[in-house]
């Protein structure tokens, strides 16, 4: 293991993978049953070919298995009581123990295994991932659909429904050993914008906010580990009234943020954190922007408290705006489903350009075991900026149970300092 990966706590490949795998087969063991009894759907078939899998796909299959093998298929059967696996494509060791190999291609064709294995089961209904709203609960080509229903025929045909909401909160609910995980995986992305953040990366007057994109890109490619998107780092300045400005040199005087999100033993972080350099002659923070800061925190408690079981994602929204407005503070809301992926799938608070009203996704209700990115921010005018509007963003990867918010294990609590 280099210095990187140990100063940071990585763990080997091969503990990292069999982590991944001991979660997937828990997921698999205890929580599909639940998922596929409420979703309403008995046989549930996932098809996907080689580099252009189903999102969904990439989360049902081991750490090693990295693709689909040409033509894939899997499918699941629910008894009553659990869930039959099968794998319809040529061996793959990865696979074994996971799913029960039934195909044998020297004596049938890969759809008429597939057909053969829906009439032994006789399933009432059968649920495949097509849905017009939502791109990873959308996984099956159209060719490939148009396969599927000639290889069943029309009789079962008439029981394919869309497994739209099966997929969804399979992606959305998270087990008590992924909860338990998060802390250590979210502390790898709070550590390197500890670190970013700090003398032994920032010069004032020298280093820019690229500078800083570039050397979290390094750490993150020697840590090999995945930037589910590029981290961007941006300052605001008194006297300079952008929102956000990229790619300038850093100077004493500046407010800065950044936002990241990593991928690390099959979890996604999405984090954002604010640093103030301080100028020559301080030595602390100006009141009105701590005052800022303790505003955006005290926005993050009021949403915290709106977090209520079976609430939509747009009655959270309201209540929270409207709250926070009635304490004096000008907010903005757009928090977003995490795990499996960055940007999840399930109940959306807000959108940043969407502050009333959010269709499809805003409409979901609050379900436990699940997690969230809790990111908004609220702008105050500064009289130490001679009244310019300064905005204060914050972000923390958060989870959600026993109908509480909790974060993992803790949010910024003070500007960091440079």
């Amino acid at each position: 293991m280099n210095s990187r990966k140990e100063e940071y706590g990585i763990l080997p490949i091969k503990k990292q993978y069999e982590i991944i795998d001991d979660l997937l087969e828990h997921r698999l063991e205890h929580l599909l049953p639940k998922l596929m009894d409420e979703a309403g759907i008995d046989l549930w078939i996932v098809p996907s070919r080689e580099y252009n899998e189903d999102p969904v796909f990439k989360t049902l299959v081991p750490a090693l298995q990295k693709t689909a093998s040409r033509l894939s298929i899997l499918v699941f059967y629910f008894n009553g009581k659990t869930v039959e696996r099968y794998s319809l494509f040529g061996p793959n060791q990865q696979s074994e123990g996971f799913y029960k190999g039934i195909w044998d291609r020297s004596k049938e064709d890969q759809w008429q295994c597939l057909k053969n294995l829906v009439e032994s089961l006789q399933p009432k209904t059968i649920g495949v991932n097509y849905s017009e709203n939502d791109g990873m609960t959308d996984g099956i080509s159209h060719a490939l659909y148009e396969k599927l229903i000639g290889s069943l025929g029309s009789a079962w045909e008439k029981k394919i429904i869309s497994a739209k909401d099966l997929s969804r909160i399979w992606l959305e609910t998270r087990t008590i050993k992924e909860v338990d995980l998060y802390p250590e995986v979210y502390q790898v992305a709070t550590s390197i914008i500890e670190k970013a953040f700090s003398s032994e990366v920032i010069r004032p007057g020298v280093t820019t906010t690229e500078d800083i994109q570039w050397w979290m890109h390094e750490v993150i490619n020697d840590l090999g580990l995945e930037a589910w998107f590029s981290p961007d780092v941006s300052l605001q300045r008194k006297g300079d009234p952008r929102f956000r400005i990229f790619d300038e040199i850093i100077k004493p005087g500046d407010l800065l943020h950044c936002d990241i999100g990593l991928k690390y033993l099959s979890l996604c972080t999405d984090t954002q954190r604010m640093a103030y350099v301080l100028k020559d002659d301080e030595k602390e923070v100006p009141r009105d922007i701590l005052e800022g800061f303790e505003e955006a925190k005290k926005f993050q408690d009021i949403v915290a408290d709106e977090f209520q079981k079976g609430r939509t994602g747009n009655e959270i929204l309201e209540k929270s705006l409207n709250t926070a407005k009635n304490h004096g503070l000008n907010p903005r809301l757009y928090t977003h489903p995490i795990g499996l992926y960055g940007h999840g799938i399930g109940m959306n608070v807000g959108l940043f350009e969407e502050q009333e009203f959010v269709k499809i996704s805003g409409e979901h209700r609050l379900r436990d075991a699940t997690c969230y990115a809790l990111e908004l921010n609220v702008w105050k005018t500064l009289e130490s900026w001679d009244g310019q509007q300064v905005y204060f963003m914050l972000e923390e990867t958060t989870a959600f149970f026993d109908n509480k918010l909790h974060y993992l294990p803790k949010r910024q609590e003070t500007l960091i300092l440079i």
